[in-house]
């Protein structure tokens, strides 16, 4: 597949949690971010050829959890389950258009829903078998419950928007463009307000969109991945719930005593299955192998296992859940009716519903980028450039604005724009003008720059997710320890805009890693052999 092709999926869906590493027995590859948090991008790893024994899947990146389930299966079954790290989107679009042919043999994903609605994909599907399940839910801080007066079983999505529209409410959600417990959200939000009783319509979200558009005045946070959310969230004591799936709100109880309640809307949840669906141009061997598989994760010890070590629920019959499952039921929201539906759900929330987003991009144009470094940035900022006509993910958004700064020996130029709606293509252009003007020459101030970018966003009232892009292939010639006073400094508010830092050239990750701690963001590592400058760059977009 060509680089435009790589970008374009990623663009679709799916920037990938933050996976772990080798699950043990099970071998993991990863399509969109590497085990440390990096950016796998175009040039990150690809799925192994077939091998008897050896069941090549394309999951959904939180299954990471299940890796002593797999080990078990493996002493079992004899079967290695090869995992690749994808979003559910992405994974549509590979399965869809042929590219998942010869190269998996199987998919899990926590739905194939989206799936269904792409044309030709129902013939790429040879069977699917649900493993397990875990619904769509809200975790909420015991202040908040007391201060709202909630009783969990009574609490519904409309009950949720009336407080988050009164200001009574804040919450984190991941990214529904590039993660999977994101997209379900938001169907759950908007199947929930809108009333429907069938698949979800335009003319539903329609219905809806006014309080939709106030649902999401109340996101305060937003990831590219489940894990990360969870991690910034802990930092965000002003943000009072989580929006995502169950099981990962009762594991940050147990793992990271979060003392959330968790709550399914009474009216309602749309539930992740988790099927594990063989490809029709799977190889016979793998076919008999992923049958093997399934038959041992749909019974009873690892139903057990699976339950009490991840808190999903078991889909096999007289197999209890775990104790920190509810046993009442809750209604299964209905998904959208068709493709279109889905994607102008998901554009609608990029372009109008979600608060707009206001990023640096703080970018090292030293003497050391001459050559192919600067030709690659350049390459990778004018992808996100993308057209006016572009898709959903595949351009910044409207409303966005987005600021280019320039250093070397200190800050070259400040360049700001808006994306209009109705009229993207004028700041498009403009950027991918100011893009191609840059040029190589000077030292390397890092930290003075990082300075200029929090100032810089300083000076802006609007509501929106704030963010800073740092890229730099060099170790920084000016004061860390003068930033980081600055920073201290800096109002509550301010210290909450993350730096996404990017490894590259001859960066130094202990470096960068600090500034990443200190500001609670994440580093990204596009250096040769780990990802691509524009894989990482991609990557990033979900979490602004």
């Amino acid at each position: 597949m060509s680089r435009r092709g790589a970008v374009l999926r990623r663009r679709l869906a799916a920037a990938v949690a933050l996976a772990a590493a080798l699950l043990g027995a099970t071998a993991c590859t990863s399509d969109g971010s590497d085990g440390s948090g990096g950016s796998g991008g175009s040039g990150g790893p690809k799925a192994s050829p077939y091998r008897d024994g050896t069941l090549r899947v394309l999951a959904s990146s939180e299954l990471a959890d299940l890796g002593p389930v797999l080990e078990g299966a493996k002493k079992a079954t004899g079967v290695t389950v090869e995992l690749t790290w994808s979003g559910t989107l992405d994974a549509a679009e590979q399965v869809a258009s042929g590219t998942a042919d010869g190269k998996y043999d199987a998919i899990w994903l926590s739905s194939n829903d989206y799936l269904r609605l792409r044309p030709g994909a129902a013939g790429k599907l040879s069977s699917e078998t649900p493993v397990m399940s875990s619904p769509v839910a809200l975790g909420v801080r015991p202040e908040a419950m007391a201060r709202l007066g909630w009783k969990p079983e009574e609490v519904t999505w409309s009950a949720v928007h009336q407080a988050v529209a009164a200001g009574k409410l804040s919450y984190g959600m991941t990214d529904p463009v590039r993660s999977n417990s994101g997209f379900a959200a938001l169907v759950s939000v908007a199947s929930g307000l809108s009333g429907a009783q069938s698949a979800l319509t335009e003319a539903d979200v329609a219905k809806a969109a006014p309080q939709l558009k106030e649902f999401f005045t109340g996101q305060k946070l937003t990831s590219g991945s489940s894990g990360w959310l969870a991690t910034a969230y802990a930092k965000r004591p002003d943000v009072d719930a989580l929006v995502n799936y169950e099981s990962v709100l009762l594991s940050m109880n147990r793992d990271d005593k979060a003392g959330l309640t968790v709550i399914r809307p009474r009216d309602g949840v749309v539930t992740a299955g988790y099927p594990l669906t063989l490809l029709t141009s799977a190889p016979a061997g793998a076919r008999e192998s992923g049958r093997a598989l399934t038959g041992y994760l749909r019974g009873e010890a690892a139903q057990k296992a699976i339950t009490e070590q991840t808190l999903r629920r078991p889909v096999a019959p007289g197999v209890a859940p775990a104790a920190a499952l509810a046993a009442d039921k809750r209604r299964e929201l209905p998904f959208p009716g068709s493709l279109a539906v889905a994607d102008g759900l998901l554009g609608s929330y990029e372009n109008v519903l979600r608060r707009p987003s206001r990023t640096v991009y703080v970018l090292d144009t030293s003497g050391s980028m001459a050559g192919d470094r600067i030709k690659r940035l350049k390459a990778a900022l004018t992808e996100l450039t993308g057209t006016g006509s572009s898709g959903t993910g595949q351009r910044f958004r409207d409303r966005e604005e987005v600021t280019l700064l320039p250093f070397g020996d200190g800050v070259k130029k400040v360049l700001t724009h808006v994306v209009e709606p109705g009229n993207p293509g004028s700041a498009l252009d403009a950027i991918r003008g100011d893009v191609k003007s840059l040029d190589a020459d000077g030292g390397t101030a890092v930290y003075g720059s990082l300075k200029a970018a929090y100032q810089h966003l300083g000076k802006g009232g609007a509501d929106a997710f704030t963010s800073i892009v740092l890229m730099t292939d060099g170790e920084s010639g000016d004061s860390a320890k003068e930033f980081e006073s600055f920073y201290a400094g800096l109002p509550e508010a301010q210290k909450h805009t993350p730096v996404f830092a990017v490894l590259f050239g001859d960066s130094s990750r202990k470096e960068l890693s600090r500034i990443t701690e200190l500001t609670g963001g994440r580093l990204f590592d596009a250096t040769d052999g780990k990802g691509s400058l524009d894989g990482a760059f991609e990557e990033i977009r979900g979490y602004q």
